[in-house]
């Protein structure tokens, strides 16, 4: 009986994280409605909040859902440190080139004003602790300067990760740009907090990125242009 109990409530757990994913889709917003939720996944209003607690639990299994990241970012262990905190940025854009609908609109709605509770599920602790353990050795192997904070560098990072997330989700760049763009910013920062080893090592990496990064449109070198002109 108790198997029973379990296994139903994993399925309707499951149904709720799917039609989550499937709402962000179709509405294009991740501020869920708690009703409409309950309503796509054929329960009860009282069921999601039984079974998560809050709309912020909801969005952090659904980005929690995604399977295989541990698995393939494992992978990776015999490269060195700066090198792994690339192919993690790459490996996660990867998630969004497989599903840019459900990605556009998630970023659409962490980069409002008011969406704090949907920024709270993304940037949370356990991604925090991820990100500082690779920094950190990094630092243990003599790749990263030993006075550099790295929490604070791990904070650049992201602003550059947000950033170019924003020119995707208002459509200056394309899903395919979002790996070079991100790539190429996490290199030229990491350079300039490396060692002279690390600095050789992301030099490598910046000029590869740089080739596949996209051109200036000719409205955007226009602008640029003007501003020249004018300053």
């Amino acid at each position: 009986m108790e198997n029973r109990r379990d296994t139903a409530k994993a399925e309707r757990r499951s149904r709720i994280i799917k039609a989550a994913r499937d709402l962000i889709r179709e509405t294009g917003d991740a501020g869920l409605s708690m009703r409409a939720l309950a309503a796509k996944a054929g329960v009860s209003l009282a069921t999601p909040y039984n079974l998560f607690g809050s709309k912020r639990a909801v969005l952090v299994a659904v980005l929690e859902d995604i399977k295989g990241f541990g698995t393939r970012f494992a992978s990776f262990k015999s490269l060195d440190p700066l090198e792994r905190i690339l192919r993690a940025a790459r490996l996660a854009v990867s998630y969004y080139e497989s599903d840019p609908v459900f990605y556009r609109a998630l970023w659409t709605s962490i980069l409002a004003a008011s969406a704090s509770e949907e920024r709270s599920a993304i940037f949370n602790q356990k991604r925090d602790s991820f990100w500082m353990k690779l920094l950190d050795d990094a630092v243990d192997e003599g790749l990263l300067l030993s006075d550099i904070d790295t929490a604070v560098l791990m904070r650049s990072l992201d602003y550059t990760f947000r950033s170019v997330m924003l020119h995707w989700v208002i459509a200056e760049i394309e899903i395919k740009d979002i790996q070079p763009s991100v790539g190429y910013g996490y290199a030229l920062a990491l350079r300039g907090a490396a060692t002279t080893k690390g600095q050789q090592l992301m030099l490598k990496r910046l000029k590869v990125f740089q080739a596949q990064c996209p051109t200036l449109s000719a409205k955007s070198a226009g602008r640029l242009a003007d501003a020249e002109m004018t300053a």
